[in-house]
């Protein structure tokens, strides 16, 4: 069954709508996930996500850190050594998101191929 066919009348558009924009809302931007990513392999320092994801601002990596501890999907933690040591770690809540990653990388190699493919050839894109 696709998408179309279990989402064809309109309480249930709607209710699709509304999942989505709430998952935009809490995963909005393009740092977020890749943020999530980031964090997967282990807790790091506010300098070692910051040189993982490159070409992030401090002052963005900031904000989306606490926007993604406020949705539950990180936690900072505070060590009393000197200097203070501050780290930041995914919580198991961030697992789930990890269908949706797996499906946007997988995605996002098939999309890249097909562009690289497609330049090679000298295709123009198809029509809708």
């Amino acid at each position: 069954m696709t998408f179309k066919e279990k989402h064809h009348d309109i309480e249930s558009c709607n209710i699709s709508l509304n999942a989505v924009k709430d998952a935009l809302y809490v995963l909005n931007g393009k740092w977020k996930l890749p943020l999530i990513i980031s964090l997967q392999d282990g807790p790091k320092r506010f300098n070692e996500i910051q040189k993982s994801l490159g070409e992030i601002t401090p002052k963005i990596l900031s904000k989306e850190l606490k926007d993604l501890e406020l949705n539950e999907f990180v936690i900072r933690k505070v060590f009393s050594t000197t200097p203070v040591t501050v780290t930041y770690e995914i919580t198991p809540y961030s697992n789930t998101l990890n269908k949706v990653i797996d499906e946007l990388r997988d995605w996002g190699l098939k999309h890249r191929e097909r562009l690289i493919a497609n330049r090679k050839n000298g295709a123009a894109p198809e029509k809708p």
